[in-house]
């Protein structure tokens, strides 16, 4: 523990807090005030009026509108909400309004306790170009500051950064400098959608960094624990993806005599801190380079969205402890130790195979079995059954934390858990968790910042479903249709459908995934002795293009297939015509595919489609234009992210469907792009 001078505030006792947030950080809160018998109040846009926050709070205030600037960003509604609903306290959760001074400051004004560090504090680590010069000043190491205006060749590669920034909004590798300007002018563009503050800066890249934070918990009364460390380095588009505690790089110097790097990564995060005055929970961040050097990044004045595994491996709950700090009590006792490891992965709505591209919809369903015991399972969302990825915020479904006493055996327990999950909705990023946890190259503690284009993007997002896999996940989709049509039946319910007394032709159902047509044939028949249907003893199924699968049983819910003797249960899911089918460690998405196509339904040849839901914010050509494969044509913001969408090939313009504004569907057609004629066709 570490103590320096602070005047002691007058101590408070908070009866009623409102979080100015959404999703899971807010029904995280709210678990905490709950345990601790402290009345809470959600505030919600209209998108998030059913969402499950709101539902978990004892009230809730609306926040009119539909964006992040119209609702959650309205520092003075919120303060007014927390009037109105007799809050006496407002915790910001992260993101938002979390690091943002004149709102804390505003919230003090207004007689309400802040749940937060002070607003100087904030205000010194706000801006990441005045945070660098104060750690400097401090003794703590840091990356030097690069001029746009001035870069050489010999100062590549390196990063640009939004000042007010973080999750990765505002940042661009530049390996080259006809790249820069227009780097620059997009991180600008992500900072201001994101932050409302478009000043970026620039530092030398360190390609092969691992990304190590020192959580830090400081009272009003000069006493300062460092809570742990944690590695965040595995991250795509620089947010994070895995996080875990205690990090691995620190973890195998120490197993090679190096022990000291812990400790000086520790004294370095209460210099940090007690150069700002800081009170609350904070996380200090570093980028190490793997041989014991390590340097400042920033501050971030707030909790961190990763802090599950410290608290899985010191057993605090931070939230807690930030209450008691804001309500003046003082840090009892020594800094906590760690214990066994915790892992975190930030389940996504998203596409890796895509390009990371974000997903939205409706998650029908959505279930992962928490667990305790030698080892132990955690899931933090604010996601339910029937909730609604929404384009307007982060696509984050959930946190799925694990902790045992070894790191492999917590990425086992860990990748279990996904594979087993139901999730039916929007395409995630499951897959690819589940092959970076059981990779050996992970296992092994290889987890710096280029893990993901080291190991490669394909590798990781390969499918955990095996063509078998697939296979067997039609013939169920197919029977288990035909069951629901059987019980379905006004008259021979006890019959199964298509059959007929003379034998005659297969019935055939066709399924879609991706860009492959996926064709069932199968054919009730009488059996002696069988019982596929529990509602129609003795008929048997015969599947003649599967020899070697044996029909087991078959509900409209579950189909049990036998391969090899090798019986599994595969459950059935519809919605529309989505069909989702979980396996043994497997899970398969299918689309029925209709009989008869409406012709009016199918695209014309050469259409560019919105690969992601979001809005068009730049558009760089005209119809007519000669364009080549690979140009940009428009850019996409989702997410708070700006996504280029480039020629697919070369060819003219024919068609330009969108216009800057537009809000768009996945699916919606962006543009026609018709083949250059040939010299044939003069």
């Amino acid at each position: 523990m570490m103590t320096t001078t602070a005047t002691k505030p007058v101590a408070r006792e908070i009866t009623s807090v409102l979080v100015a947030n959404r999703g899971e950080i807010a029904c995280r809160v709210f678990e905490t005030c709950r345990a601790l018998g402290i009345a809470t109040v959600a505030v919600h846009s209209d998108p998030d009026a059913d969402a499950p926050h709101v539902r978990q709070a004892d009230t809730a205030v609306r926040l009119p509108g539909a964006t992040s600037a119209e609702t959650y960003l309205r520092g003075d509604l919120v303060i007014e909400a927390a009037r109105a609903a007799g809050a006496d306290a407002i915790h910001p959760g992260y993101g938002f309004l979390s690091e943002n001074a004149e709102f804390a400051q505003a919230v003090i004004d207004a007689g309400l306790v802040w749940i937060g560090p002070p607003p100087s504090a904030i205000t010194a680590m706000g801006s990441k170009v005045n945070a660098k010069s104060l750690m400097a000043e401090a003794g703590v190491p840091i990356l030097g500051d690069l001029d746009p205006t001035t870069v050489t060749a010999d100062d590549l590669p390196l990063l640009i950064k939004a000042s007010a920034g973080g999750g990765g909004r505002g940042m661009r590798i530049v390996r080259d400098l006809s790249e820069l300007e227009e780097n620059v002018a997009a991180a600008k563009r992500e900072a201001e959608s994101a932050f409302g503050d478009p000043t970026v800066f620039c530092e030398p890249y360190v390609e092969r960094g691992h990304h190590i934070e020192v959580q830090v918990m400081a009272d009003n009364h000069g006493a300062v624990w460092a809570v742990g460390e944690r590695e965040c380095s595995i991250q795509r588009r620089h947010q994070k993806v895995i996080e875990e505690a205690p990090a691995p790089l620190v973890e195998r110097l120490a197993a090679e005599g190096d022990a000291a790097l812990r400790e000086k990564l520790y004294d370095a995060a209460r210099k940090a801190v007690a150069a700002i005055g800081y009170a609350g929970a904070g996380t200090v961040e570093f980028l190490a380079d793997g041989r014991g050097r390590f340097y400042f990044l920033e501050t971030n004045t707030r909790l961190q969205v990763e802090h599950p595994v410290t608290e899985e491996t010191t057993g605090l709950d931070l939230v807690e402890w930030q209450l008691r700090v804001a309500m003046g009590e003082p840090l009892v006792g020594d800094e906590p130790t760690a214990n066994g490891h915790s892992i975190e992965v930030r389940l996504y709505a998203e596409n890796p195979a895509a390009e990371w591209a974000p997903q939205s919809g409706t998650v029908h369903r959505f279930a992962i079995a928490e667990q305790s015991g030698l080892s132990r399972l955690r899931v933090d969302t604010g996601i339910a059954d029937g909730s609604t990825i929404s384009t307007f915020y982060d696509p984050m479904i959930a946190k799925v934390i694990s902790w045992a006493p070894t790191r492999r055996r917590s990425a086992a327990v860990l990748a279990s858990a996904l594979a087993h999950a139901t999730l039916h909705g929007p395409v995630t990023n499951r897959d690819m968790l589940v092959n970076t946890l059981r990779s050996e190259e992970f296992l092994s503690g290889d987890t710096d910042t280029a893990f993901i284009d080291e190991v490669g993007l394909d590798v990781l997002s390969a499918p955990l479903a095996s063509e078998q896999d697939i296979r067997l996940a039609a013939i169920a989709a197919a029977l288990a249709d035909a069951e629901g049509n059987r019980a379905a039946a006004q008259s021979l319910s006890s019959v199964p459908s298509g059959f007929r007394n003379i034998a005659s032709g297969y019935q055939t159902k066709s399924f879609g995934r991706g860009d492959e047509e996926i064709a069932v044939r199968y054919r009730f028949e009488r059996r002696a002795g069988s019982s596929v249907s529990a509602a129609a003893p003795g008929f048997g199924v015969a599947l003649p293009d599967d020899e070697g699968v044996e029909v087991v049983s078959a509900a409209g819910d579950s189909v049990v297939l036998a391969v090899d003797g090798v019986a599994r249960t595969l459950r059935v899911a519809r919605y529309g015509d989505a069909v989702f089918v979980d396996g043994p460690d497997t899970s398969v998405t299918l689309r029925v595919l209709p009989r008869y196509v409406d012709p009016s339904a199918v695209q014309r040849p050469g259409s560019l489609l919105a690969p992601m839901p979001g809005s068009v914010i730049r558009v760089a050509v005209a119809e007519g234009d000669t364009v080549t494969a690979g140009q940009p044509l428009l850019w996409l913001e989702a997410m708070k992210m700006e996504h280029t969408i480039a020629a697919p090939s070369d060819g003219v313009v024919a068609t330009l469907a969108v216009e800057v504004g537009r809000q768009l569907a996945v699916g919606d057609v962006l543009a026609i792009i018709e083949a250059l004629p040939s010299d044939d066709d003069a």
